[in-house]
This record gives structure tokens, C-alpha cells and sequence, in this order.
């Protein structure tokens, strides 16, 4: 069962990133073909296969299979799918760790967060503290409080 302060987070990210579309960028599957290393024709047959305008229509099961795509998204395909991830987490439907992802310190990362405006960056970091408020001093709690204070912080929005 969800949380009122889950609720309230999740339609801040419906909010924040309501409209957004993939365009150009790199879609759910064919973000899993680079991960998988798929020719160009492949990664195209894989492209047809991506929703392209509507996050939210992108099911739970596909978030799961083809969570490898995280690391493989351009800035336009990270702005589209993070969304989904998100929310799909909070529902309980996400079977992996986005907070890693979030907090991973590499050049890739920031680009991969580079479009971000500060209403999407709100949403991530109130994301981020509802997690950290979870997790009770577990693993992930020191790499969650250096990312808010680093690339979530309030000042960076």
C-alpha cells in the first residue's frame, strides 16, 4: 500500500514531467540492445518497439527487464523514462535499485541528467529523501545524503 508522502511524491513526478516525450532519444529497448551489444539493424528493429510519447504507458514488466537500460540512456531518453522508473518503484512494481543510478558519480551520469529542468529536479530529490527516510541506516544511506547534497541539491535545481 502506498504512503500519503509516496502519493504526494509520485504526483510531483507526474507533475513535473507530464508532456515530456523520447523524440531523438534513446529508447527503453533499444537502450537494452546497446547493453546487449546489437548491431545497428537491431538496435532499429528495437527502436520500433519503444514508446516514444507517452511514459506512463510503459509497463512495469518492461522497466524490469530492460533495467540495464539506465546506464545506456542519452539525456533525452534518461528525462523520458526516469519518470516511469520512479513511480514504478514507489507502486512497489520496480524489482531493482534506482537510487544507485541517481547517485552514481561519473561525467555520463551528469550528462545523463542534463535536461532536467528544476521542477524535474525537485521531484528526483524529494524521490531521493523519501528513500533515504526508508531506509533506516541501511547501505545505500551515505551515497543517497552525498547526492542530495551534491547533484540533488536545492541549490543545483
Amino acid at each position: 500500500m502506498i504512503t500519503q508522502d509516496e502519493l504526494t511524491v509520485l504526483e510531483h513526478i507526474e507533475s513535473a514531467f507530464r508532456g515530456i516525450t523520447l523524440g531523438e532519444g534513446v529508447g527503453l529497448h533499444q537502450a537494452q540492445g546497446l547493453d546487449d551489444y546489437a548491431s545497428e539493424e537491431e538496435l532499429d528493429l528495437l527502436r520500433l518497439k519503444d514508446e516514444k510519447d507517452d511514459w506512463s504507458k510503459i509497463d512495469a514488466s518492461d522497466l524490469n527487464n530492460c533495467y540495464s537500460s539506465l546506464s545506456f540512456f542519452d539525456a533525452r531518453g534518461m528525462q523520458f523514462h526516469l519518470p516511469a522508473f520512479l513511480i514504478a518503484d514507489l507502486k512497489g512494481l520496480y524489482n531493482h535499485d534506482i537510487a544507485f543510478t541517481l547517485c552514481l558519480k561519473s561525467e555520463n551520469a551528469s550528462l545523463q541528467f542534463s535536461l532536467l529542468n528544476s521542477e524535474q529536479r525537485k521531484a528526483v530529490r524529494n524521490y531521493l529523501v523519501l528513500r533515504l527516510n526508508d531506509l533506516e541506516n541501511g547501505p545505500a544511506q551515505p551515497m543517497i545524503e552525498e547526492s542530495l547534497e551534491t547533484r540533488w541539491s536545492e541549490s543545483s535545481s
